[in-house]
């Protein structure tokens, strides 16, 4: 009997030792996390059970975008009976873009427009005229043979006139580099004539002091 009461208090002494027991778990506090991310998680036990997790993630993203190209503008004149021509440029760079564009008078497309008005009104003189301002339609005039007029004269007196004023043609420059040129090639062909002119005469004179030799010349008795 005393051995059944006893048996019976040491189970009582250890169901309420055990009741009172508290077991506090705690996870994570030696985990070190870079970059904005910070994670804890407590667990406590007592006369139960609870979990708190609490989960904080920090993230910033910087992002740069290029900007919208700068396109050059289109400076044309289509559809407009006008001589220009355009030119247009562009320059982008990361932080900034310029482009811009200009027309430009084509003033050999408006002299080909004045000459083809004129032909067409009769003038054809005058149409010629016009294109002979332009010093490569001079040139190509004067190696075909028909010279661009001065001052009213056509032919051999407008060939003379420009001649005489020759620094009024349109081709100037380029006139008297040719006749450098010219000249140049006119002396070295007039030393080789003189070379062989000379040549030629020295020849002779052997020849002639030959020919003399035989006359004089006797057989002897």
């Amino acid at each position: 009997m005393k051995t059944l009461i006893l048996t019976l208090l040491i189970t009582l002494y250890s169901i309420f030792a055990f009741a009172n027991t508290t077991q506090n778990n705690t996870s994570g506090s030696n985990t070190s996390i870079t970059g904005g991310y910070t994670s804890s998680a407590t667990n406590t036990y007592q006369s139960g059970s609870s979990n708190n997790t609490t989960t904080t993630n920090n993230s910033t993203s910087n992002m740069r975008s290029a900007p919208p190209t700068a396109a050059a503008p289109n400076v044309t004149n289509s559809g407009s009976d006008v001589c220009l021509a355009g030119a247009s440029a562009g320059i982008q760079t990361f932080g900034v873009g310029v482009s811009g564009g200009k027309s430009f008078r084509d003033k050999n497309c408006e002299r080909i427009k004045l000459s083809r008005e004129l032909n067409t009104l009769g003038m054809k003189v005058a149409a010629v005229a016009i294109l002979c301002q332009d010093e490569r339609v001079f040139f190509a005039m004067e190696q075909a043979g028909t010279p661009c007029p001065f001052e009213g004269k056509i032919g051999k007196q407008a060939k003379a006139a420009w001649k005489k004023y020759d620094k009024l043609r349109p081709d100037y420059d380029q006139y008297v580099n040719n006749l450098k040129i010219i000249e140049k090639k006119n002396e070295e062909e007039q030393k080789e004539i003189t070379k062989q002119m000379t040549k030629m005469d020295i020849d002779k004179q052997k020849h002639d002091m030959k020919a003399k030799q035989k006359v004089e010349w006797e057989s002897p008795k």
